[in-house]
């Protein structure tokens, strides 16, 4: 398949969605993100968003990053915040949605921003209010260490009860025991707040999942089978269509709307009483299904967004992008670069031509280096074969945004012992030990774990927790790939610290053996998305 192919195939995806663009905000993309300037000097708001600031988040924001500049692009035009349900602090901890979607870090939150923070308000920002933001509510307020996790990794407090509850909100007998191992932060084992106290909880510890582009991750097109497509059971039901869900929203797939996740997070990350109102509800999601993130320039590499651009990159051509479509390697790429950049163009430097020569490598890295894939539990189970040969793209295969298209949740081993980070053997490495270790003991009446037998250990049991089976150990739905150089660090726990940290897991995890060379480019390529 050559890349004029690539281009031509998706023509409907990238070359639609520029012709549409005004020229004067194409020209704004295009001027803002390749001059350099900060926020502040191309007059567009500061980088952080405190809940109820009031302004007006523009069609296009334009933020820095390591990597270049991230674009947000709001399909409905300009955001009045004013009295915006999603800017404002309903709850009562001073918190809104925004505290921890952040438009300039893609919609989530980066560990950069959460220390700027702590700095510059010596941890009063609502983001660490105690519910959640502190490894324990239990821990003394203005202390760093009491919020270790979410200076150092990015992540809050994920409060679950134990044993886990069915559609009725009754609990239900799961098909293993868990036990706490390690507790640095304290809350499993704490008396009020723990696995032992009068209201049962396992506290896990995880990153603010990417509200944006959330017309691909909420689709129906694939999702609607009546099965989940990695395990079979029966796929959850939307209450108001009764069509099935694609479950491929939250880390665990708990809640599986916009609204419900509303509701959830309202109660539980804001300390919100009660119920949204259908309006407040309603003006939630119509934000979030209207915003677009992708990064727009890269630095050295120039614009990703130029009219005749590769026609994968930049919010534009997100925003009229096909929706959960699976992408492949013939007619609809899952990320299209087409021929824009096969050749130097006149303006372009010897320094742009090297960067997206290494973009254009890494998109082939990304769709073409096989490896076998190997003991990842709803993923070799599915019918491919343990081991299987494969690419990123066989998981990460939706179109646009390298989201996974079939519905469900796998086990790559970013919290399972053998292959997550262990507790150090050095007294004086402490990194690993701020995360908590269950021992995971499957019962005699189930099956043991294909891959890891009946005794796992785990930092976070993952879906498991909401299914109570044993195979669920350790699964979480993937995240998307877009704007992934505003918002490290990666994996539901944080432990990637980088771009270049996520790709060495997974050199080591399945052996892939990748040069130098091959993480650069793709590395360069993941940062361009």
């Amino acid at each position: 398949m050559s890349m004029q192919q690539n281009g031509e195939a998706n023509a409907n995806t990238g070359r639609a969605g520029r012709v549409v663009l005004t020229a004067a905000l194409a020209l704004l993309a295009i001027s803002v993100a390749t001059s350099g300037r900060t926020q502040e000097h191309a007059g567009e708001k500061p980088r952080w968003w405190s809940p109820g600031d009031g302004a007006t988040l523009p069609e296009l924001a334009v933020y820095p990053n390591a990597s270049g500049h991230l674009g947000i692009l709001n399909a409905g035009g300009p955001v009045d915040t004013r009295g915006h349900p999603f800017f404002e602090p309903i709850g009562t901890n001073g918190r809104a949605c925004v505290s921890c979607h952040q438009p300039s870090d893609g919609m989530s939150l980066s560990v950069q921003s959460i220390r700027e923070r702590w700095e510059e308000t010596q941890g009063a920002d609502p983001i660490f209010a105690m519910v959640d933001g502190a490894n324990c509510p239990n821990l003394p307020k203005d202390d760093p260490a009491s919020h270790s996790l979410l200076l150092r990794r990015g992540l809050f407090r994920i409060a679950i009860p134990w044993p886990p509850r069915g559609a009725d909100g009754k609990p239900f007998e799961p098909e293993f025991d868990i036990e706490v191992v390690r507790d640095p932060g304290g809350c499993n084992t704490d008396p009020v707040y723990g696995l032992n106290s009068p209201n049962p909880t396992i506290s896990v510890y995880r990153r603010p999942r990417v509200v944006a582009n959330m017309e691909y991750v909420v689709h129906q097109n694939f999702g609607v089978s009546p099965f989940v497509g990695k395990t079979g059971e029966p796929a959850l039901r939307d209450p108001e269509t009764g069509k099935p869900l694609n479950m491929n929203m939250m880390a665990d797939a708990r809640v599986v709307t916009l609204k419900s996740q509303m509701n959830d997070a309202a109660r539980s990350h804001l300390e919100f009483a009660g119920r949204l109102t259908p309006q407040q509800v309603a003006r939630i999601e119509a934000f979030e299904r209207q915003v677009y993130a992708a990064q727009v320039d890269m630095g050295a590499g120039g614009s990703l967004v130029e009219q005749d651009g590769p026609p994968g990159l930049g919010p534009y051509n997100l925003l009229h992008g096909a929706r959960g479509v699976l992408g492949n390697n013939t007619t609809r790429w899952v990320i299209p670069m087409g021929d824009a950049w096969q050749s130097a163009k006149p303006d372009e430097t010897a320094e742009t031509r090297r960067m997206r020569e290494s973009i254009l490598r890494g998109q082939q890295i990304f769709h073409f280096r096989t490896f076998w894939i190997r003991d990842s539990m709803h993923l070799n189970t599915v019918g491919l074969g343990n081991p299987t040969k494969r690419t990123c793209a066989t998981c990460h295969g939706m179109h646009m945004t390298g989201l996974d298209t079939v519905n469900g949740w796998m086990d790559i081993g970013t919290t399972n012992l053998p292959w997550a980070k262990e507790a150090p053997r050095n007294p004086w490495q402490t990194e690993d030990e701020l995360m908590p270790l269950f021992k995971i003991t499957c019962r005699r009446s189930a099956h043991p774990h294909p891959y890891l037998g009946r005794v796992i250990y785990t930092q976070d049991p993952g879906r498991a927790l909401i299914s109570g089976r044993c195979n669920d150990v350790g699964t979480i739905v993937m995240q998307q790939f877009r704007g992934l150089a505003a918002r490290a660090p990666y994996f539901s726990n944080g432990s990637a610290g980088s771009i270049r940290e996520l790709i060495d897991f997974y050199d080591r995890r399945y052996n892939i053996q990748y040069s130098d060379q091959e993480k650069i480019d793709l590395g360069n390529f993941l940062a361009a998305l």
